[in-house]
């Protein structure tokens, strides 16, 4: 009796124990863009990581990369872009930058306007559409429409990254837009008439199609396309999940996440 009475304390003191152990929490500041492949990926890693739980800060890379520049506590940066964590590990404020997927540029039409990647650069042209982009160098996003904007000229239409970028309406990723309401704000900027056509990644479009079927996603012709390459890095200070977050980020297991979700492999 006093054996299994012993045992039943040192039993319940060790479980006492357990729960009393405080959860690590891990800081991930990512790109917006990312928001539904990284918590997928966020709760296989937690799955496996006993008493660590990720919270994300979702937003502009160009924005958290300033906050984190300002001194915010983060322990990863998951970047939609490569020159942002880069930025962060020339002063010393980040580790190691690496590229752990990509991404592409389509445009989400609105269903008035009659558009085909053959007509699209003569239509984001048309002084009568409405052409809605993020905000260059707050958000990569921007940054790679104005490079589209750069490879229609190079094609041949002169004057095109002029009237381009004079006439795109920089609706979101700046530090005055809107934040996101748990809806795609791409789908309700074009829904709403903010704009006729919006230039994103592909996998915006599809997540704002998936939410208003009546929109349509069309491919941005190779020829002046750009490749979005999203880079992470630990940033300087990190608690020690942060290291193994990011491993697993460039696993299979979560690359096949990424894939899930419209990214391009490594």
């Amino acid at each position: 009796m006093r054996a299994r009475l012993v045992a039943a304390i040192a039993w319940i003191a060790a479980t006492t124990m357990v729960q009393a152990q405080p959860e690590t929490e891990l800081r991930v500041f990512a790109a917006g863009s990312l928001r539904g492949a990284l918590t997928d990926v966020a709760q296989a890693f937690e799955r496996s990581e006993a008493g660590v739980r990720v919270r994300f800060t979702f937003g502009a890379s160009g924005l958290l990369k300033d906050r984190i520049a300002g001194g915010e506590g983060a322990d990863v940066f998951a970047s939609a872009n490569m020159a942002h964590p880069q930025a962060l590990a020339a002063t010393g404020q980040a580790g190691a930058v690496r590229r752990f997927t990509r991404n592409a540029m389509c445009a989400l039409v609105a269903p008035s306007v009659q558009v085909t990647p053959e007509t699209l650069v003569d239509r984001l042209l048309d002084p009568a559409v409405k052409l809605g982009t993020s905000t260059p160098k707050a958000d990569p996003s921007g940054d790679y429409a104005w490079r589209v904007f750069e490879r229609i000229e190079q094609q041949g239409r002169r004057g095109a990254f002029e009237q381009l970028s004079r006439k795109a309406l920089q609706l979101t990723g700046g530090p005055n837009s809107p934040p996101p309401a748990g809806r795609s704000v791409y789908g309700e900027l074009v829904a709403q008439g903010r704009a006729d056509i919006f230039l994103t990644y592909c996998t915006n479009t599809a997540a704002a199609r998936a939410e208003q079927p009546s929109l349509r996603s069309v491919a941005v012709p190779a020829a002046i396309n750009v490749s979005a390459d999203y880079g992470v890095a630990p940033i300087h200070g990190a608690r020690p999940p942060a290291q193994r977050f990011i491993d697993h980020l460039l696993g299979p297991d979560a690359q096949a996440i990424l894939a899930r979700h419209g990214f391009a492999p490594l």
